[in-house]
């Protein structure tokens, strides 16, 4: 069988280190062919025109929990396919899905329905597995956690969860809980990522959590500790900890609310693009009108109000979830907070891909890894998602960027 190839041209194509202007991307049968600053003579290719638009990796958002007023948690497989089909409006191309701190037996059935969606997904961002947030977590850093369910970690029930689906791929914890250490060292094993979240430990916990497996910190300065006094006397917290430790990875919800511009700037001098990962956080809300909202299930959830473009708890007390999407977080980063495209569309893709372990097939533009796209402009405006070479969403307003007609040998 004869390849499909798509050409896209007339791009300024994002490398991981520089951006090549006017460049030619070559698609053969859903993955990257080739990259060129030159013409890539292909006859029978369908062609794609930029028109001097950017040409990135896809967007990949590690830590999502819905959008399109729908959620990761409402035991329905509808509901992960329109969460997908919204965000790959806004570039992501791939998601790990977020569940929250509830019981067992909701978080393994959550598990169960993604996989459901999983094996019937068809359009919009690609599933990268599942990532569980909570429940086991300091109660004074749950934030809109739901503090009814808040826990330490048991084995009798962890265990049941973990062997409940292969799905899991990482899992967000208060390194300072009883049992949390060990179960670091479980989740290693597994293959599956630890990471410190809601929490309230001190320097010395976050070292020995990182030693048994929690090298990334979940949405840093959001629901953690910072320099604390006990007995007088001061302590480092989780943040100060993952400055410290060059080999941590951070992610942050770059969405211009959470964090100011300047804590933004903050991180990125210290950690750099290569250790930051820029999540959403996105709940329900994320493409919805402002007004009130549900986090979490719509039967058992927590009531939230959304204004400014963020959701708050009803009293306004702090925030309760992220309606931000992909490419909001790096025009953020690019036009608030003045750092340097290239290294924002890094933090957007390849490293949140390498944390996750999925840089062999996605993050980068090269020769072998998933055509998985975005097509923006100066503004960080999207035309296009492609996700493995089909494009899943197009903007009217550039649907000229399509030609039909394939390129003929001269």
């Amino acid at each position: 069988m004869s390849k499909k190839y798509t050409k896209i041209i007339n791009g300024h194509i994002i490398t991981p280190y520089r951006t090549i202007k006017n460049g030619e991307l070559l698609i053969a049968d859903g993955k990257v062919e080739a990259v060129s600053n030159g013409e890539i003579a292909v006859p029978g290719a369908e062609i794609i025109d930029a028109k001097g638009a950017y040409v990135s990796p896809g967007f990949i958002d590690i830590h999502v929990h819905g959008g399109g007023g729908a959620d990761f948690m409402d035991d329905d497989a509808r509901a992960f396919l329109k969460v997908a089909e919204t965000h790959a409006r806004f570039g992501t191309t791939a998601m790990l899905p977020t569940v929250l701190t509830s019981t067992k037996s909701e978080i393994i059935r959550s598990l169960a329905v993604y996989e459901q969606a999983a094996a019937t997904h068809v359009a919009g961002a690609r599933f990268l597995g599942v990532h569980i947030e909570g429940p086991y977590f300091s109660m004074e850093q749950r934030g809109a956690q739901d503090p009814r369910y808040i826990r330490d970690p048991d084995p009798a029930e962890y265990l049941d969860i973990l062997n409940s689906s292969s799905s899991i791929k990482r899992w967000s914890v208060a390194p300072e809980r009883d049992g949390a250490i060990p179960f670091g060292d479980v989740l290693r094993e597994r293959g599956i990522l630890p990471s410190i979240a809601h929490t309230d430990a001190l320097y010395s916990d976050v070292i020995q959590a990182f030693e048994h497996g929690y090298s990334l910190a979940t949405h840093l300065y959001s629901a953690m500790s910072g320099v604390t006094r006990r007995n007088a006397f001061r302590y480092g917290g989780v943040v100060e900890s993952a400055y410290l430790i060059d080999e941590m990875d951070v992610e942050i919800i770059a969405d211009g609310r959470h964090l100011p511009v300047e804590l933004l700037q903050l991180v990125y001098k210290i950690k750099g693009p290569d250790r930051i990962a820029l999540i959403t956080d996105a709940m329900r809300a994320a493409a919805m009108p402002e007004g009130p909202s549900t986090l979490g299930s719509l039967t058992d959830g927590i009531a939230v109000l959304v204004e400014d473009s963020v959701a708050k708890l009803p009293d306004r007390s702090a925030f309760a979830g992220s309606t931000a999407t992909t490419d909001r977080l790096v025009r953020t980063l690019v036009e608030e907070a003045g750092i340097p495209l290239v290294d924002a569309v890094r933090m957007m893709t390849a490293t949140p891909a390498r944390i996750l372990g999925a840089d062999r097939i996605i993050g980068t533009l090269v020769a072998g890894k998933a055509a998985d796209i975005v097509i923006f402009d100066e503004h960080i405006n999207i035309k296009m998602t492609m996700v493995k070479g089909e494009v899943v969403y197009l903007n009217d307003k550039d649907s000229s960027m399509i030609i039909h007609k394939k390129e003929v040998a001269s």
